[in-house]
């Protein structure tokens, strides 16, 4: 048996999972009932699990699944108040910031906004300059009042120069401490759901740093300070905690999204339609190539629209089986039936043999299927970029993307010499001048050795 093992726990609503994977060993698991603080809920499992574990066995990363950025959001708890500017003048004004908000998410949130003139174009000649005398207003007179700030230009996923500029001009007016939000970091072009998930980004940031120094001072005490922490991320791959400090949103939908890749690693399907069966609800997704089936943009968290990744999910109850089975029929993604893998804490009494699918499977650890997820992901990355054909040389675009995915899993906590970049996806943009297209790359590795 090696002595390098990773812990996987996966936070739930009732109950906390954890697991320690030991290759061809037998893996040690728990389950415990969920604390009202998460991070109480994880200390007991990784606690439980080091009682249990044999020895030697030095423990490398501790991997988690949370839920508590998404119930800090629907339920509009812990969230910080978030001073909104957007980049774009008259081209940009025709909906204001957060205007598709529910109203008590956004009286939570909404600190105060501002347009101002500036903007990225598809070309550089089509760029306006950034007013910076109305940013620095913006930002001196909501100073002492949003202790964030989440900014977000037309365009800047092609050129983010102007949000950049920005931040620090906030930072110089509103104190050098402020979190800053930029929304390019965040792919896709359309500006709304991409500045509301800038926002929410902003607004989980005290959250979000909160729960990290809890999670390390807990763990610590467990005699782990010196093994990093990762978290699942909505695309079923990890983050580093001080990556997620940067950038919280990213742990929305990290509970689905962890459950999803343990059910494929359980059975060594990478193809699958898998069922998370809960105490009151059952989620249906869809696994392609080992990870996730990604939502459509326009995706809501907490009513709001957004565009970062997220997990395509139908929840039904637990008891309408009529709804389930629609609900996996659903999910295939043609006439040839994908099996289906149940998991979750219900798996274990859930009859499924009528699904419609192709066969019914039910991995041996499938009710901390979560916790395997989290232990046995890869750190990932994403980068996007918008091509205009006769620009460049697509061949050039395809590797700055690679490139630019790669790198963003090795700030992530990725171990830069073993990063693989998967193929590049090619999407046609038919809404803008001239032909274009967007590309988007992903990249996955283990975490970084210690």
């Amino acid at each position: 048996m090696s002595d390098l093992r990773t812990i996987g726990v996966d936070v739930g609503p009732t109950h906390t999972v954890g697991a320690l994977p030991a290759g061809d060993a037998p893996a040690i698991t728990v389950e415990v009932p969920s604390a009202e603080q998460p991070v109480d809920s994880v200390r007991i499992a990784v606690a439980a699990l080091l009682r249990d574990a044999p020895r030697p066995a030095r423990v490398t990363h501790v991997a988690i699944a949370l839920r508590s950025a998404a119930h800090a959001v629907t339920r509009r708890e812990g969230l910080t108040r978030v001073g909104v500017l957007r980049i774009g003048g008259p081209v940009s004004d025709a909906v204001p910031p957060l205007a598709d908000w529910p109203a008590d998410l956004r009286a939570a949130v909404h600190a105060g906004s501002a347009m101002v003139e500036g903007g990225a174009g598809l070309t550089r000649a089509d760029t306006t300059l950034l007013d910076r005398d109305a940013v620095a207003r913006f930002a001196a007179g909501l100073a002492g009042r949003a202790d964030a700030f989440a900014v977000s230009g037309v365009f800047s996923p092609i050129d983010d120069t102007q949000e950049h500029e920005a931040a620090e001009i906030i930072r110089r007016e509103a104190g050098p401490d402020v979190f800053v939000g930029l929304s390019a970091g965040l792919g896709g072009l359309g500006l709304i759901e991409r500045e509301n998930g800038t926002v929410l980004d902003a607004a989980l940031s005290r959250h979000t740093a909160a729960l990290a120094d809890a999670l390390t001072s807990s763990l610590g005490a467990l005699g782990l300070a010196s093994a990093p922490i990762l978290v699942t991320r909505g695309d079923g791959t990890l983050t580093a905690l001080d990556y997620l400090r940067l950038h919280p949103s990213l742990a929305l939908g990290s509970g689905p999204a962890g459950t999803l890749r343990g059910a494929g690693l359980l059975t060594g399907l990478t193809d699958a339609v898998v069922a998370d069966v809960g105490a009151r609800r059952i989620r249906v997704g869809l696994l392609v190539g080992g990870f996730p089936q990604e939502s459509r943009p326009g995706e809501v968290v907490g009513g709001v629209p957004v565009s970062f990744p997220m997990p395509d999910l139908i929840r039904v109850p637990a008891e309408d089986r009529d709804a389930f089975e629609e609900a996996v029929d659903r999910m295939q993604p043609g006439a040839a039936r994908l099996p289906l893998i149940v998991v979750g804490g219900g798996s274990a009494a859930f009859a499924a043999t009528t699904a419609p699918a192709a066969h019914v499977v039910r991995p041996e650890h499938g009710p901390v299927a979560g916790a395997f997820g989290a232990a046995l992901s890869p750190v990932g990355g994403a980068h996007e970029q918008l091509v205009r054909v006769g620009e460049a040389a697509e061949a050039d675009a395809m590797e700055e993307v690679r490139e630019g995915a790669r790198r963003s899993a090795v700030r992530a906590g990725a171990d830069p010499r073993r990063v693989v970049v998967l193929p590049v996806e090619r999407v046609p943009v038919p809404y803008l001048p001239g032909p274009a297209f967007s590309l988007r790359a992903r990249a996955v590795g283990p975490p970084a050795p210690l």
